[in-house]
C-alpha cells in the first residue's frame, strides 16, 4: 500500500457507502483511479468485505480490548478459541506472542467472565483491559445519544447490506420487495442518526507494510483528548487510529502503518520529542482475524424474516 491506499481504507472504514465521486475528491484523483485502487484492494486480501452493522452506540453495547503476553503452545489454536466466542470481533497477534482481543459485550455484567475467558484460553497471566470510550475512534454522525427505534424493516436493510455495503439502492429494494424510495428514505435516516456502521473487513497484513501498534504512556498532566488530537493533526496518515480508554487514562494505544523499519524508528524518535510521555512502547503487528459475532445475528433475529442464516 501507498499512502493513497492507506487513505482510501481510512475512508471506506468510516463509510464503506461514500460514493466513488466523493472518494475521488478527496483524494485528487479520477474516479476510475479510485475504482482501480478499491480493485486492487480487494483482490490482494486488504479489503475483505463492505460491512454494515448495527451501531455499538445505538445498541448501548462496550468495546472493549483485552490484551497481553500469552503463555500459549499454539498461537494459532488460542486464536481459534478466542474467536469461537460469541463476543470477541477482533484478534490480533503481534511480536512476542502479544494479543489484543477485541470484544462487543451486551453490557458490563459480561465485562469479567470475558476477561476470564481469554485469559484461560489464550494463557495470559495478567491481562489488561481496556473499555474504548465511543468517540475514540469512529464517532457516530449524532453528538450525544440516539432517539431512534429501528424497525423490522430497518433491520432488514442492513442485513441485505451486511456483507456487500456498497450494494445498489434499487439491489437491496428488488430483494427485499419496497420501493427505492422507502431503502433510500430509511437507510439515510439511519446513518444520520448513527444507528448504522458502515465500514469494511480490513486485512492490512495482507500487504508487506509494517502495522505497529504503540503504547504511550501519557505524564500526569496531559489531556488525553488533546494528545490523542496532536497525534492525529500531525501523524496522519501514518497513524491508522488511537484508542481511548475509560478505565485508563494515562494510556493511548495507537497503531501506525510504515513501509519501512527506518520510518518507524523515525515516528518512535518524534514522538519523544513530543515531550508529553512518560513511556512509548511499541510492538508490531504479524496477523489479524475478524470474527462474526452476536453484534451480526441480531440483524437477522429483529429483521423479523424467519430461517434467513446469516450471510458469510
Amino acid at each position: 500500500m501507498d499512502k493513497t491506499d492507506v487513505v482510501l481504507s481510512l475512508l471506506l472504514l468510516a463509510n464503506s457507502r461514500t460514493p466513488y465521486s466523493e472518494l475521488a475528491n478527496k483524494l485528487g484523483l479520477s474516479v476510475n483511479a479510485v475504482h482501480k485502487r478499491i480493485k486492487s484492494l480487494v483482490e490482494t486480501g486488504i479489503i475483505r468485505t463492505f460491512t454494515a452493522k448495527v451501531s455499538l452506540f445505538y445498541l448501548k453495547a462496550l468495546n472493549v480490548i483485552v490484551f497481553g503476553r500469552s503463555e500459549a503452545r499454539s498461537i494459532d489454536e488460542a486464536c481459534k478459541k478466542l474467536g469461537e466466542n460469541d463476543s470477541t470481533y477482533w484478534v490480533a497477534v503481534a511480536s512476542g506472542n502479544y494479543l489484543y482481543v477485541g470484544a462487543y459485550l451486551v453490557n458490563i455484567s459480561e465485562l469479567e467472565p470475558y476477561v476470564a475467558f481469554v485469559g484461560k484460553e489464550a494463557q495470559i497471566t495478567d491481562p489488561t483491559v481496556g473499555i474504548i470510550q465511543f468517540d475514540s475512534w469512529f464517532p457516530p454522525s449524532s453528538s450525544t445519544s440516539i432517539s431512534a427505534t429501528l424497525k423490522p424493516l430497518d433491520y432488514q436493510i442492513i442485513s441485505a447490506l451486511q456483507k456487500n455495503s456498497r450494494k445498489n439502492i434499487p439491489e437491496v429494494a428488488k430483494e427485499l420487495g419496497i420501493s427505492a424510495k422507502t431503502v433510500r428514505r430509511r437507510l439515510s435516516k439511519m446513518i444520520s442518526d448513527g444507528s448504522i456502521d458502515l465500514s469494511i473487513e480490513w486485512y492490512p497484513d495482507a500487504s508487506n507494510d509494517i502495522m505497529t501498534i504503540f503504547h504511550l504512556g501519557l505524564k500526569a498532566s496531559v489531556d488525553k483528548r488533546k494528545a490523542g488530537a496532536l497525534l492525529a493533526n500531525k501523524y496522519s496518515p501514518n497513524l491508522i487510529f488511537f484508542w481511548i480508554f475509560g478505565n485508563l487514562p494515562n494510556l493511548l494505544v495507537c497503531l501506525f502503518w510504515t513501509t519501512t523499519m527506518k520510518e518507524l524508528q523515525t515516528i518512535r524518535e518524534n514522538l519523544q520529542r513530543e515531550g508529553i510521555f512518560e513511556s512509548i512502547n511499541p510492538i508490531i503487528l504479524n496477523t489479524g482475524y475478524i470474527f462474526e459475532t452476536w453484534r451480526d445475528k441480531i440483524v437477522i433475529e429483529r429483521s423479523g424474516i424467519p430461517h434467513r442464516k446469516v450471510p458469510r
